[in-house]
C-alpha cells in the first residue's frame, strides 16, 4: 500500500510539472482556452445555476425539505432506501442539473438528515444533466433536432432511475435514519408539522437565511467556475500536445469492431473530460453515421457528466465523509446504461415522438450574452420542471400511502 501511495505521489508531481511546463510553452493557447472556460461558466452556468442555490438553501431554511420528506417518505425509502427528503434532492437534481445535487446531499449530510450511506445512494443517481441542456444545448443547439432531444432526456432519466434503484442495494450493512414514525394525523398535516419544527429549530431571519444562500451559493459557483477554467485548459494544452490524439487512436481500436469511424473516438475523449465538447464533438461526426449511434454516445457523454464535473462534485463532497468511488461507479454504469437503452429502445421513442413538431429552440439561452436573460429563461424552464416533477412524486407518494394505510382483512 505504501509503494503505491509513493508512485501515485511522483505521478501527480511529474503530471503536474508537466502541465506547467505546457502551460509556459503554450501562453496564448492556455489563454484562449481559460477564456472560453471563463464564458462558458458566466454566460451559461453562473446564471442558470445560482437561482436554484440560492432557492434550494432558503427552501431547506424554512423547513421545506423536512415537508417534502414526510409526504415522499412512501416513495423514496422503498424505492431508492433513502429517506422522503431525498426526494427534494430528486426533483432539484433532474431541473437544475450536475453540481447542485451535491451541494444539497452536503447539505442534508451535514445536517444528520442522511446517513453517510444514503448520501452516497442520493448522490449517484440525482447527479444528471438538466432538460434545459439536454434538449436544448445538446438536441437543438449542437443536432438541430429536436426530437432527438425527447429520446435523449427519456434516456438519460430512466436510466437515472433505474441506477438509483439499483443503489438501494449499495452498502446495506450500514447505517440508515429510522423511518418517519407514524401517527392518527393526515399525512399532508404531518408533513405541515415537520416543516414548522424545523423552522423552528433553524431560527435564523430572513434576511439571515437569505445573506446566507447567497454567500454560499457565491462559494459553490466560484469554485465551479474555477474548475471549469482549469479543465479547458487542460484538454486544450492535452490537445495541443497530442496526447488527445494518441489516446484518440487508443479508443478508434476499441471501436473498430462496431464498425464506427474514428471521429467517435475523439467525441469520447472530450466526453470523458468535458460534456459539452463531447457532446458537440459527437454532433460534428460525418453524416453518413446513423444518427441511432450518435445519440448512443451523445446519451452515454451525458450521462457520463466529464472530470470537470465530477472533480467539482468530489470538492463539494470533501466537507463529508461521503465518499466519491460509488459516485464515479455510479457515472460509468449511467453512462453504459443509457447508451443501451437507446440502442435497445431507438425505435419505440422515434416513432413516439414523431408526431412532436418542431418549435421555438430554448438552445437560445446557452447563446445568450447577456446574463439578466439566461437568468430569467433558466427559471421558467427549469422551475416548470422542478415543479412537474415535484407534483408527480407527491401524487405517486399519496398513491402508495394510500395503499399502504388500508387495514388488512
Amino acid at each position: 500500500m505504501a509503494r503505491r501511495s509513493h508512485f501515485l505521489t511522483l505521478f501527480v508531481a511529474l503530471f503536474s510539472i508537466g502541465l506547467v511546463i505546457a502551460l509556459v510553452s503554450n501562453p496564448q493557447t492556455s489563454f484562449q482556452a481559460a477564456l472560453r472556460g471563463l464564458n462558458i461558466w458566466w454566460e451559461v452556468v453562473f446564471p442558470a445555476t445560482l437561482p436554484f442555490i440560492v432557492l434550494s438553501e432558503i427552501l431547506m431554511g424554512f423547513g421545506v425539505v423536512h415537508f417534502v420528506g414526510v409526504l415522499l417518505e412512501p416513495l423514496m425509502r422503498p424505492l431508492f432506501n433513502v429517506p422522503g427528503t431525498g426526494g427534494f434532492i430528486l426533483t432539484m437534481g433532474f431541473a437544475s442539473g450536475y453540481p447542485v445535487t451535491a451541494k444539497l446531499t452536503t447539505s442534508l449530510r451535514e445536517s444528520g438528515n442522511i446517513t453517510r450511506a444514503e448520501g452516497e445512494r442520493l448522490v449517484s443517481f440525482v447527479t444528471t444533466g438538466d432538460p434545459l441542456f439536454v434538449i436544448g444545448a445538446v438536441a437543438v443547439g449542437f443536432f438541430h433536432n429536436e426530437q432527438l432531444g425527447f429520446i435523449l432526456a427519456a434516456t438519460h432519466y430512466v436510466s437515472a432511475l433505474l441506477l438509483g434503484i439499483m443503489y438501494r442495494f449499495h452498502a446495506p450493512r450500514d447505517l440508515s435514519t429510522k423511518p418517519i414514525s407514524k401517527n392518527k394525523l393526515p399525512l399532508l398535516l404531518r408533513a405541515l408539522q415537520a416543516m414548522h419544527r424545523a423552522r423552528l429549530n433553524d431560527g435564523r431571519a430572513f434576511g439571515r437565511l437569505m445573506g446566507d444562500a447567497v454567500h454560499s451559493a457565491l462559494q459553490t459557483l466560484l469554485m465551479i467556475g474555477g474548475f471549469l477554467i482549469v479543465f479547458s485548459v487542460i484538454l486544450q494544452l492535452l490537445s495541443t500536445l497530442n496526447i488527445t490524439q494518441f489516446l484518440s487512436a487508443v479508443i478508434t481500436v476499441l471501436l473498430s469492431p462496431f464498425d464506427l469511424p474514428p471521429q467517435f473516438a475523439k467525441a469520447l475523449i472530450s466526453g470523458i473530460f468535458e460534456v459539452t465538447l463531447g457532446a458537440q464533438a459527437t454532433s460534428e461526426v460525418p453524416g453518413q453515421v446513423s444518427l441511432m449511434w450518435k445519440a448512443a454516445i451523445a446519451s452515454a457523454v451525458i450521462s457520463w457528466g466529464g472530470l470537470s464535473v465530477h472533480a467539482q462534485v468530489a470538492s463539494i463532497l470533501a466537507n463529508t465523509d461521503i465518499r466519491v468511488a460509488p459516485y464515479l461507479l455510479a457515472r460509468f454504469i449511467h453512462a453504459i446504461m443509457a447508451a443501451i437503452m437507446t440502442l435497445i429502445f431507438w425505435g419505440p421513442l422515434t416513432r413516439m415522438t414523431e408526431g412532436i413538431a418542431a418549435s421555438k429552440p430554448v438552445f437560445q439561452v446557452y447563446d445568450q450574452p447577456r446574463m439578466l436573460h439566461a437568468w430569467s429563461d433558466s427559471l421558467s424552464h427549469n422551475g416548470l420542471t422542478a415543479t412537474l416533477i415535484f407534483i408527480v412524486l407527491i401524487i405517486i407518494s399519496l398513491l402508495l400511502y394510500r395503499q399502504a394505510s388500508r387495514p388488512t382483512r
